[in-house]
């Protein structure tokens, strides 16, 4: 009888998925065309970051894009869902001739969402107009294409009343840039194909600001990369993909490496999340923190130190453990201001990578029994290439990105440094929107290659954009929207680069209804 239930849900579940003409209800289309143009060796920071890969570090650069689309929220009112997309890209002076920015299908059943192909993720507890960027899954980097099961948005716990709930995703990919490291690695330094990924995250959130003012956020964000090959040098090394290697980069402690828990297949990272927020009757404030890891110094502060010695050199016979200092981390604040003509929402961001579980790195020996976890080197990694997707850091764009390097080497030449960020974003009058972003940084290289004299940047966004409202029916949606950006660099870090960036685009509905 109870297999019998459950064929009837399914079959029932089946029957109530859109039909053709359904699912291509609300479907929508952009056309977009943008152009940039500037003096200087590179195309300054933010007219080239956070944009999801799809920019160029060329000071002359441009791309035609088009992209159709069906947001699954569009049967919010059934039990099962459909979206898709497909956007391909034409762009010029890119590190591709030809770009599918995006191609997935999302198939939703109740709360669960599954998600098939490239898709570009939105960071989570960060504005996604003003912040720098996550530290783990920023919004900088071409989408990794992957099988991506999750929970996009809180499920209340029952019995709670809805102030504890949850969310996140578990994902396997493939890195798609193996072709173009080659073509880019003229150093004979290492780059690597056919790279697998994992991806996982979670997230609590206590409260709700619906019903109470104050509301606070954790999240666990954790990535990895295994498999695949690595040249170097002329020789090739191959890495296992088998069952045990996907359980191995989802689950840390069932790693290659017995002596620790957060030791995962392959290159693992991740971040640890908190905000904070009170809402009040019609302003906002929101405080919080991003702390990246690459293994348990970071991740727990601890590691352990009380190995033998002799013939017992590499047991654990005591409970000694090396405590390291919360030093590294982003500490950012985000306020929503009352409706107003002149400012929407001010961030601010502090970031400070500078110690990385200190300068020293030692592992014990027979001889010196201490170990000493240092050096942590973030976004780059002993085996494979750091934590990039086509010449961009995936996470946060002030670690600079490979794609900066000259001599075609893929390794993150400046990931200990100090940043100051700002952001403000408004709407003067109906359609005419901006934002303002400033950044001070101070970079000091990284611990194994550090730069003989501090380099400092500045860089700076002003850009203002309208969109002009359209009529279909009874509905207004988005039509003709217009848009002008001036960035610039100032610095040693990133050189001294102007530019201007001018975006034009049209966004609509599709109707295949007959008249």
């Amino acid at each position: 009888m109870n297999n019998l239930k459950k064929i009837l849900v399914v079959a029932l579940g089946i029957l109530t998925l859109p039909s053709y003409g359904q699912l291509t209800d609300g479907l929508e289309y952009k056309l977009e065309l943008q152009n940039t143009s500037g003096t200087g060796s590179h195309n300054p920071l933010w007219l080239n970051a956070n944009k999801y890969g799809l920019s160029s570090l060329d000071s002359r650069n441009g791309y035609f894009r088009g992209a159709v689309m069906r947001p699954f929220q569009v049967d919010s009112a059934r039990k099962w869902a459909v979206g898709y997309c497909a956007d391909i890209v034409a762009p010029y002076n890119f590190t591709s001739h030809f770009v599918v920015q995006q191609a997935y299908l999302d198939v939703r059943w109740h709360k669960a969402l599954l998600t098939v192909g490239s898709k570009e993720q939105p960071m989570e507890q960060k504005n996604q107009e003003l912040s720098s960027g996550s530290q783990c899954f920023g919004i900088n980097a071409r989408p990794i294409p992957q099988i991506r099961l999750g929970i996009p948005e809180f499920w209340d716990i029952p019995g709670t009343k809805g102030f504890l709930a949850l969310k996140g995703h578990i994902s396997y990919g493939i890195l798609t840039d193996g072709e173009w490291q080659e073509h880019f690695n003229t150093s004979g330094a290492k780059y690597q194909k056919n790279v697998l990924y994992c991806g996982r995250a979670a997230y609590i959130r206590l409260g709700n600001e619906n019903r109470h003012p104050l509301e606070a956020m954790l999240g666990l964000e954790m990535a990895t990369t295994f498999g695949g090959s690595v040249y170097s040098n002329g020789h090739k090394y191959s890495y296992a993909s088998g069952f045990k290697d996907y359980v191995s980069a989802l689950i840390p402690f069932n790693g290659n490496d017995d002596k620790s828990l957060y030791t995962a297949e392959g290159n693992m990272l991740g971040s640890l999340l908190l905000s904070v927020s009170y809402k009040f009757s019609n302003w906002k404030i929101r405080a919080y923190t991003d702390h990246y890891f690459e293994d348990g110094s970071q991740m727990y502060l601890l590691d352990y130190d009380a190995y033998g010695s002799g013939n017992n050199w590499n047991k654990k016979v005591g409970n000694r453990f090396l405590v390291y200092d919360p030093k590294d981390g982003m500490y950012g604040l985000e306020v929503t201001l009352p409706k107003n003509r002149f400012v929407s929402t001010f961030v601010g961001e502090y970031l400070y990578t500078k110690y990385q579980s200190g300068p020293v790195y030692y592992d014990h020996t027979q001889v010196i029994s201490d170990h000493i976890g240092g050096r942590d080197d973030y976004y780059n990694h002993g085996t494979y290439v750091g934590w990039q997707h086509w010449g961009q850091v995936v996470g946060n764009p002030l670690y600079l990105s490979p794609v900066y390097n000259e001599d075609g080497n893929l390794y993150i030449r400046d990931n200990r440094f100090v940043s100051w960020h700002f952001g403000i974003t408004g709407d003067p009058v109906e359609g005419l929107h901006y934002r303002l972003l400033m950044t001070w940084q101070k970079g000091w290289g990284t611990y194994f290659v550090p730069y003989s004299d501090i380099k400092k940047s500045y860089n700076l966004l002003a850009e203002v954009g309208y969109t002009m409202p359209e009529r279909i029916g009874h509905v207004y949606t988005h039509g003709w929207s217009a848009k002008i950006a001036f960035g610039l660099d100032d610095g040693m870090l990133r050189g001294n680069n102007r530019g201007f960036q001018f975006t034009l685009s049209k966004t609509g509905i599709l109707n295949f209804k007959k008249k």
